[in-house]
């Protein structure tokens, strides 16, 4: 019989990229982790996972087994949930600029952190209103960028911002520096006009978006230079230095949580280990 539990570790160290990361989303330690796998690997006598000190990989098998693996995992919840029994709802809210390029591995790790009929509801917005959200019991869990200090949430991780442009841009010279942002209301635009201002450099609205990757659209069309941190910048270089722009501060990375049930507290553990950490 297939061990259940090593089953959904399998399943948290690919949506996390990490098996370090799997085991802090489960709330155990990386060792207990490498010995499920193995198990599994054992029991179904095939390779899954390439590991390596930083990364691991699908094996072909591996990319075979874990649709499987999922349909098993639901298979197994929906046997032991009976019909009057409601889903259990988990609500999200973060800042587009907070949680970055780490979205879709948050929403997949929570996903397999929770019952599988549970239900994801995800809202996006600036972290002013993201805070509000989860103040009013909107949220469960929140994820926003502070700046200025504070001591409410945990920190997640600290955010390095960035001028960011295509590769192949330049600015025009003699010309206010066209500023790529969310628009007003964005704390990272407000950073950005903030110290453009202490600097004495002019700037313009080029290209106002509706999200990070719009945003990230335009810069790479050459539309002009956004205010980007690790977390969003997918890929997008650091030109500041390069064009005479100054210094932007970092902002913490912060995680409001209320877990109102054991299976809330274990999707509020995948959302930390898929957010916290460095790089991007």
């Amino acid at each position: 019989m297939i061990d259940l539990e090593s089953v959904r570790l399998f399943i948290l160290a690919v949506e996390l990229g990490s098996l370090t990361k799997a085991a802090e989303a489960a709330g155990t330690v990386q060792p207990v982790v490498s010995q499920k796998l193995k198990m599994l690997e054992q029991r179904l006598g095939r390779r899954l996972i390439d590991r390596s000190p930083r990364h691991l990989r699908l094996t072909e098998d591996g990319q075979v087994f874990l649709p499987k693996a999922r349909e098993l995992l639901a298979k197994h919840e929906e046997a032991l949930t009976f019909s009057d029994e409601p889903p259990l709802h988990f609500a999200l809210a973060a800042s587009d600029h907070a949680i970055g390029s780490r979205l879709s591995a948050a929403i997949r790790a929570m996903r397999a952190s929770l019952p599988a009929n549970a239900v994801i509801d995800v809202t996006i917005g600036f972290s002013r209103y993201v805070r509000e959200s989860f103040a009013s019991g909107l949220a469960d869990a929140a994820i926003i960028r502070r700046d200025g200090g504070g001591t409410d949430g945990e920190v997640l991780r600290t955010d390095r911002l960035a001028w960011r442009a295509a590769p192949d841009w330049r600015p025009r010279a003699k010309s206010a520096i066209p500023l790529v942002s969310l628009g007003p209301g964005c704390g990272v635009r407000d950073i950005a006009i903030s110290e453009l201002g202490r600097a004495g450099i002019g700037w313009r609205d080029a290209f106002t978006a509706g999200s990070c990757a719009a945003l990230h659209e335009g810069v790479l069309a050459g539309a002009g230079v956004a205010a980007l941190g690790d977390i969003s910048a997918r890929g997008l270089p650091d030109r500041g230095a390069e064009f005479g722009l100054p210094p932007l501060p970092p902002s913490d990375i912060v995680l409001l949580s209320r877990a109102r049930t054991p299976a809330h507290a274990s999707a509020i553990s995948a959302l930390v280990a898929a957010v916290a950490g460095s790089g991007d």
